[in-house]
């Protein structure tokens, strides 16, 4: 059987670097992005250099012909996300489009679109002051900056292209991954403060839980909603004890069974702090 192909663009990114070595193995793997080198200066092998903000798409058609999904993992990026302008985010949001638009124009299948927990940002300090035990996807999407924003602005243009509304009945399949903590490096010095420490530890997302996330998005034969559209929004993290984000819908929609808990995986890291906050009986 042959193997699907697949695109992987913003492909030099962190984000990318932590599946990429998983995704050759599945499928026929194209890699774009606007360098050829990564954030510590190094060459990744197989990509090919485009400007996904180019109106004009003949610059990059080539790249999308024959493909059957494209996982999004491109943007303009920012330091801090309460930092960036509205400018900035309104790239990336012409740069969703120009992939959605050229996805449709190829008769590629699906999008798997690789966004943020901040979406729905505005929740998370209701988290802490304990007005809110947890947060799904069913939850309406509120942030309180540009860059959630923009990630909203990838799921509603990910639903009308979903709709076929727009393009005279043809449908985009479209998943949003709305991903939590992508690093490990949380956790080598981690917050001495309990709240913070329960966030990093319910937003932590491992490689190999991402890279089956992905798998499992790409290859779902069924993804319609309670409406019937091809689309879906899942967060992306680990199955871990201290989550307060929801992971039950991907688990029932597509499979997904994450092999990583946080609370398990850096035990040696945290254990230290709730001893010592047990001891001085806080």
């Amino acid at each position: 059987m042959a193997k699907r192909t697949v695109l992987l663009t913003g492909a030099c990114g962190h984000v990318s670097g932590r599946m990429t070595d998983a995704l050759r193995e599945r499928y026929e793997l194209r890699l774009l992005d606007v360098k050829t080198t990564n954030s510590d200066g190094d060459e990744v092998q197989g990509v090919q250099v485009a400007d996904l903000l180019n109106r004009d798409r003949d610059t990059y058609r080539e790249q999308f012909k024959g493909v059957d999904a494209v996982v999004h993992s491109g943007f303009k990026g920012t330091v801090n996300h309460r930092h960036t302008d509205f400018w900035k985010e309104h790239d990336n949001v012409m740069m969703t489009y120009n992939v959605y638009q050229t996805c449709i124009e190829e008769d590629v299948r699906r999008v798997v679109m690789m966004s943020s927990n901040h979406a729905a940002d505005f929740y998370e300090p209701l988290i802490w002051e304990e007005k809110v035990d947890f947060v799904t996807k069913d939850d309406y999407p509120l942030t309180d900056n540009f860059y959630g924003w923009g990630k909203i602005s990838y799921e509603a243009l990910g639903f009308v292209f979903a709709t076929g509304s727009m393009n005279d009945g043809k449908r985009l399949e479209n998943v949003q991954i709305r991903i939590g903590a992508p690093r490990e490096s949380d956790f080598e010095d981690p917050p001495k403060d309990l709240k913070r420490l329960h966030r990093s530890l319910g937003a932590y997302f491992s490689a190999r839980d991402q890279a089956q996330l992905v798998i499992k998005c790409i290859e779902a034969e069924d993804i319609t909603d309670q409406h019937g559209v091809p689309f879906q929004v899942f967060y992306g993290i680990s199955g871990n004890s201290h989550r307060f984000w929801g992971i039950s819908d991907a688990m029932e929609k597509i499979g997904y069974a994450p092999e990583d808990d946080s609370a398990v995986k850096f035990a040696d890291k945290v254990g230290p702090v709730y001893q010592e906050k047990m001891t001085n009986g806080q």
